[in-house]
């Protein structure tokens, strides 16, 4: 938006010149031009014409400029057009007559085409406030940073060099917002203003002197300026709350959940350990791999517990950062498979020439390791994992034919702790789905689930593919 001025004279600089310049060329021209016809041309006619270039001479340049053509052309029309000729004496009364009505109604039409110019100026100047105040309002409503936007365009639209929005605190003021204007509105001299919004609340400005009316658009501009930092506030408040509140869910599901879902693979672990370091108990081979094989087991087990239970912190605070790139979707398949105990079972259906998928590889692993290792504990040794390209994206379907969910509780089992559907004693806390959602969203992609047809669970990921012609334009 172009910087407001509100303190201009209705008309600019340049109009004033030209209707200064019109108030003496104008007469002077129809006075050359009608010297050598006034014998042959009524005088109310002449007296009509030099009427209408002082109505140009009003449109042009305003007031002051119709006055002095008004004047000039009365002594021209005075001196050249009324007898007896070439004096300031005018011998017949009807002239006396039109003259003077011609200065009247010269004077009356410069008034109204003034007053009319200024009110034309005067709304054009009030619409560009309102569409001013509307864009910081709406700045206010849909930025994500609204105080540091907000007076970043109030620099740009004043042509300022610095906005700061500056509150009284205890240590004096503080300067709580601060932005640049543009390099434009940079200049030598400086001059630092102050718009005082509230008893604690100030805008300060640098850069050029503000004109008088602006200083009442700015009042507004730096009330919004305080709602928008108020919003900026509540809506961080917001943020932190909804964390702290997450946070406090992942800590409460957490504790209800541990009692029994870290507790299997632990005892499990310590009996195995126990057994093997009893001396008074005699073991055969078979017997001490059987309890090396359960130890390793539920070791593996609490590692896979711990991975969720820090990937879910990870969620909780915003801290996983996807370094995304081209995955190819095989590979990952490949070494994501091969951390899930029990997956040589799974069947994979992943068609060749599929094109890479825009993740991040060590998400992605995790996200189907967790969606497979779920599908083959709570759903059955049938597992089909396939992937297929549709639309400029990838979809990876995981597909059991298992017990599968309730109808219309699909999308629950992606809340923390949800173990929805368990038909047997099976150790995991109920993190896995939950996991796989936040990664899947974080790399830009979307997951749901639906029921399997005869029976079970699909749980469907879809992350945008790559598009190999942006790349060979690239």
């Amino acid at each position: 938006m172009r910087p407001v001025r509100t303190g201009q004279s209705a008309l600019s600089n340049f109009r004033r010149r030209s209707g200064w310049f019109a108030a003496v060329v104008l007469p002077a021209v129809l006075t050359l031009a009608f010297i050598p016809l006034k014998e042959h041309v009524a005088f109310a006619n002449i007296a009509m014409t030099f009427l209408l270039g002082i109505v140009v001479a009003a449109l042009v340049g305003g007031l002051l400029p119709a006055l002095a053509t008004v004047a000039i052309s009365a002594a021209l029309l005075n001196f050249f057009f009324t007898e007896p000729f070439h004096t300031p004496f005018i011998a017949d009364a009807a002239n006396i007559i039109t003259l003077s009505v011609m200065v009247a109604v010269a004077v009356l039409v410069a008034v109204v085409v003034n007053r009319s110019a200024v009110r034309a100026a005067e709304a054009e100047r009030a619409r560009t406030e309102a569409a001013l105040l509307f864009s910081f309002a709406r700045t206010i409503l849909f930025e994500d940073n609204p105080a540091n936007r907000l007076l970043a365009k109030i620099a740009e639209s004043f042509g300022l060099e610095k906005v700061a929005l500056e509150e009284a605190g205890q240590h004096g003021w503080q300067t709580t917002a601060v932005a640049l204007g543009p390099a434009s509105a940079i200049t030598k001299t400086v001059d630092v203003q102050a718009v005082q919004v509230s008893d604690g609340v100030r805008l300060i400005l640098r850069g050029r002197e503000l004109a008088g009316d602006e200083w009442a658009v700015l009042e507004t501009a730096g009330f919004q300026a305080v709602l928008a930092l108020r919003h900026q506030r509540m809506a961080a408040t917001a943020a932190e709350a909804e964390r702290q509140a997450d946070a406090a869910a992942l800590r409460n599901g957490l504790l209800s959940a541990l009692g029994h879902d870290l507790r299997t693979p632990l005892t499990s672990l310590r009996t195995a350990v126990g057994s093997l370091r009893d001396e008074q108990l005699t073991l055969s081979a078979d017997d001490k791999s059987e309890l090396l094989s359960v130890a390793d087991e539920s070791i593996s087990l609490l590692s896979g517990l711990v991975d969720n239970l820090l990937d879910s912190s990870r969620l909780v605070t915003g801290a996983v950062r996807p370094n995304i790139g081209a995955i190819d979707i095989e590979d990952s398949v490949a070494r994501a498979l091969r951390s899930v105990p029990g997956s040589d079972d799974v069947k994979v259906a992943i068609p060749e020439g599929l094109p890479e998928v825009r993740a991040d590889g060590g998400l992605l692993e995790r996200v189907i390791a967790n969606l497979v290792d779920n599908a083959l504990r709570h759903g059955s040794a049938d597992v089909t994992l396939q992937a297929r390209e549709q639309a400029g994206t990838l979809v990876l379907d995981v597909v059991d034919h298992g017990p599968g969910l309730v109808q219309g509780t699909e999308q629950a089992a992606f809340a923390p702790f949800q173990r929805l559907g368990d038909r047997n004693v099976t150790t995991g806390i109920g993190l896995g789905m939950s996991v796989a959602k936040g990664f899947i969203e974080a790399m830009n992609g979307t997951i749901s689930a639906s029921q399997t047809p005869g029976g079970g669970l699909t749980v469907t990921c879809v992350l945008p593919a790559v598009d190999y012609r942006e790349a060979v334009a690239e």
